[in-house]
């Protein structure tokens, strides 16, 4: 197989070989500042490397940074924290203590599902009181509530801390697993596991929407996704005050200490190669960074298909990454009101509205790839817990839809749509959450898949990357260790384990795992 030339289009600035002169540490550079870069910055700090992370954004945090429209904080990426021991862990890996750093809150309820029949569905932190909700939604499926939270266990304990902390860069690795993947039944899909233990329909939704946090389908990813709803209930669900990107910047700041370089503003054009070797990063600026090793917090199919595009690929091809399944894409409406502070009580933190089509809303989004008349939405109010975040008796809220990816509808015109589809989010949280919102509205500011594709060059302007489908997780995920070049790693949410806070620390994790200490760095 031919290799096209590692030469540029245009003229750019070339990066200079890293020069390992005598007693320098390797120098590391970071494509990306969302949480697995950071992650990793802070990892390849301790371990004595020269870090220098490259951003496009003007702040860290990559999808959970914000914006200020009239005095409303809108966090645009995630909002919740669920195992906040992997953070505790990494503060301490960098040599400081996270609650120094940052305020995190836990909620309980988790959230509430209110189904269109009227009903609602709390996810208690406490035990006692968990099982009163499900007493209370369902007497017959105590029982089977109770087993699948086992399920649940085995799943976390071997598919999260067994499995997913750790590389998965060789086949031998997974054939290694098969078993306890086949013993736990990893070919059925969440929803099925979750159908086999409890018969309410509201309940099946409750346990098995989870999957939809890291962009996947309940009804075709793997049970191994069960393992969330332990993750929630081992360690809960928080906040962190300020929104996640006071996290981020919290990440940035232990990062900065241990002496890690930030580059906002600089976007990566393509990584450099020399005898099948990352040797730096060159950006659209035409400006080099000179590395050692190159890590990508890029989504892979970014770093396959743009900052590789010249090169030809064993795995990952232009063609591969085509026919691979990708998440959906994200439908986001922040908007802000004003004396709404002792409104909508029965409106928490976190609340999902869910529709009458479950299984049907979902094959649209997934499968069909159109937009549903009646949407479930995300609701988010974290003005209830942090005030800070909206001015003085107001509320700063978002509402979040899953809508196809652009795969369905490449030349989708959201622009001109997107107007449209935010009057009809409105009309519903005004029918079944928020009544008189329209006389309360302030700030509003949306997002749409083609956002997620400019701003965060999200292949197809999906949500969460790949899906985590069967055959798109563990070994069949791209790995941290790169396949296509020696001395490039990956770590997000594209790379395994995951999408969502808990994967792509973990994915930091097992990256840590693969690089020696800088004393040791023989390249």
């Amino acid at each position: 197989m031919s290799t096209p030339p590692d030469t540029p289009q245009t003229p750019i600035a070339e990066a200079p070989a890293p020069g390992a002169q005598a007693g320098t540490a390797p120098r590391a550079v970071i494509v990306g500042a969302g949480f697995g870069g950071l992650a990793a910055a802070i990892r390849l700090a301790a371990k004595g490397y020269r870090v220098e992370v490259l951003d496009k954004l003007d702040a860290p945090g990559g999808r959970a940074t914000s914006i200020e429209v009239d005095g409303h904080r809108f966090d645009l990426g995630p909002t919740l924290i669920t195992a906040p021991s992997l953070l505790r862990e990494l503060w301490a890996r960098g040599g400081e203590s996270l609650d120094d750093a940052c305020e995190l809150v836990p909620l309980d309820p988790f959230y509430s599902i209110r189904f269109a029949d009227g009903s609602v569905y709390r996810a208690r932190a406490g035990e006692a009181e968990a099982r009163a909700e499900v007493e209370r939604l369902s007497p017959g499926d105590v029982a089977g509530w109770e087993r699948y939270l086992e399920d649940s266990r085995e799943r976390c304990e071997i598919g999260f801390q067994q499995l997913g902390r750790r590389p998965m860069n060789r086949l031998g690795e997974l054939i290694a697993a098969l078993p306890r993947f086949a013993a736990l039944r990893a070919d059925r899909s969440v929803h099925d596991l979750v159908a086999r233990h409890v018969r309410d329909p509201r309940l099946r939704m409750a346990l098995s929407f989870h999957p939809l946090f890291i962009g996947g389908d309940p009804f075709n990813v793997t049970s191994m996704y069960a393992l969330v709803t332990h993750l929630e209930r081992a360690e809960g669900v928080h906040y962190a005050m300020g929104g996640a990107g006071a996290l981020a910047r919290a990440m940035a700041g232990l990062a900065e200490r241990r002496g890690v370089r930030f580059r906002h503003g600089v976007e990566a054009e393509r990584i450099t190669l020399k005898d099948g070797r990352a040797t730096g990063v060159i950006a659209t600026s035409g400006e080099g960074f000179a590395a050692d090793l190159v890590v990508s917090n890029a989504d892979p199919g970014h770093t396959y298909g743009k900052l590789l595009r010249r090169r030809a690929k064993s795995r990952w091809s232009e063609r591969r990454l085509n026919r691979a399944r990708w998440s959906m894409g994200l439908f986001l409406w922040h908007f802000g009101t004003r004396d709404s502070r002792d409104l909508w009580p029965e409106i928490g933190h976190h609340t999902i509205l869910s529709a009458r089509r479950y299984e049907h809303l979902v094959r649209d989004i997934f499968i069909q790839g159109t937009l549903a008349r009646e949407m479930s939405l995300y609701l988010h109010r974290p003005s209830v817990t942090d005030p800070t975040c909206a001015p003085e008796g107001g509320d700063t809220f978002y509402a979040l839809s899953p809508v196809p990816n652009l795969t369905f509808q490449p030349g989708a015109d959201w622009t001109g749509f997107a107007e449209e589809y935010r009057q009809a989010v409105q009309a519903r949280l005004e029918a079944v959450a928020l009544p008189g919102l329209a006389e309360r509205l302030t700030a509003s500011h949306v997002m749409t898949p083609l956002d997620f594709r400019d701003r965060y060059n999200a292949p197809h302007g999906s949500g969460f990357s790949l899906e985590p489908r069967l055959l798109q997780s563990a070994w069949f995920r791209p790995h941290c260790v790169s396949e296509e070049a020696r001395g490039l790693y990956l770590v997000g949410a594209g790379t395994h384990p995951g999408a969502g806070i808990p994967g792509v620390l973990a994915g930091a994790e097992a990256l840590d795992g693969c690089i020696p200490e800088a004393a040791a760095w023989r390249g």
